[in-house]
């Protein structure tokens, strides 16, 4: 017997995709699915068609809950958690697609081998500049990763894709760590990636293109600004956490590198995106007080001259730093 998929897509002003977003469920050639929308309190049309739609598609096992307020998407997939009763649970966004055939080879391929997870590649489109890109590669060269060491070191040299959508989870393996989303992130992939690659002893890459990514004026990727960068706080406050309760020297050391270069991306996007010296200053303040690289590691083969760098320069006392950033983004 096919065991069963739980498909949980969240629901907010997406009146312009979600119908093209559901018939990509329906057009699944994998039929054991039930597919849970969460409606957060969307305030457009997106719930009305996604029901016309649903009426029009009567042999499907499709799920509505309504949550009582709008508490972001964190939260609708956590709801869908909650409600799954599946084998497998899998993400999907309801302004993108999946191909035909994304869950039956995910699926098979998680039997086969028996990974916690599953994730094949995404397809990233530009439908106003009419573009199609692999923006969030696997660049593992290998097939299945076993063992935590190796997953943990996978994930920090950005071997695979931190989204959560396009990836096929156990939900024994998500209750076993309750690996829920964190509450009132607004875009936390990172973060639940991050938690999990520390729980994860067998992965698998499927290397055919399973989800479509949409690019458009409301894609989270392009609108970021002041709860963003509060997010990024929040986010590397877990990761700072994570390092200091972890035992294993080795898991350490990766954690660690992974927490030095995100503080300096972020602080990096955060310019970009609004260029505002106080929303800047916010953040740069608030990773000084987590975790760096010591003196030791300064003259230690353990980290990259360029991961030793990004730590130094974002380490500066305030002045200094900001001046020194502005100069080095300027040039």
């Amino acid at each position: 017997m096919s065991p069963l998929v739980t498909i949980v897509i969240p629901v907010y002003k997406v009146e312009q995709f979600i119908e093209r977003c559901l018939q990509s469920v329906v057009n699944q050639t994998y039929k054991s699915i039930e597919c849970i929308l969460v409606n957060d309190v969307t305030p457009d049309s997106s719930m009305e068609i996604a029901e016309r739609f649903i009426q029009r598609n009567p042999d499907y096992d499709f799920i509505i809950f309504n949550q009582p307020t709008n508490q972001g998407l964190s939260m609708a997939r956590n709801a869908g958690i909650d409600l799954a009763k599946g084998k497998y649970i899998y993400f999907l966004d309801s302004d993108d697609e999946i191909t035909d055939y994304a869950i039956e080879h995910l699926v098979k391929l998680a039997e086969e081998t028996n990974a916690e997870m599953v994730l094949g590649q995404s397809v990233c489109i530009n439908e106003e500049e009419n573009w199609k890109r692999n923006y969030f590669p696997i660049e593992s060269k290998i097939d299945i990763l076993e063992g935590n060491k190796e997953i943990v070191w996978n994930f920090v040299k950005g071997q695979y894709p931190v989204m959560a959508c396009d990836k096929l989870v156990r939900m024994d393996f998500l209750m076993k760590h309750q690996l829920y989303f964190v509450k009132d992130l607004f875009s936390q992939d990172v973060l639940w990636s991050f938690q999990s690659m520390l729980k994860f002893e067998k992965i698998a890459f499927l290397r055919e293109n399973t989800y479509l990514y949409y690019f458009h004026g409301a894609s989270i990727i392009h609108n970021r600004g002041e709860k963003h960068f509060g997010n990024w706080i929040t986010i590397a406050s877990y990761m700072d956490k994570a390092y200091r309760e972890e035992k294993d020297a080795y898991n350490k050391k990766l954690i660690l590198e992974y927490l030095v270069d995100f503080k300096a991306t972020t602080l990096q996007m955060n310019w970009k995106a609004q260029k505002n010296e106080k929303l800047w200053k916010r953040s740069y303040k608030a990773y000084n007080q987590m975790k760096s690289l010591s003196v030791t590691d300064y003259f230690s083969s353990n980290y990259s001259a360029k991961l030793k760098k990004q730590d130094l320069f974002y380490r500066l006392p305030l002045f200094v730093g900001y001046n020194f950033f502005r100069w080095r983004f300027d040039r």
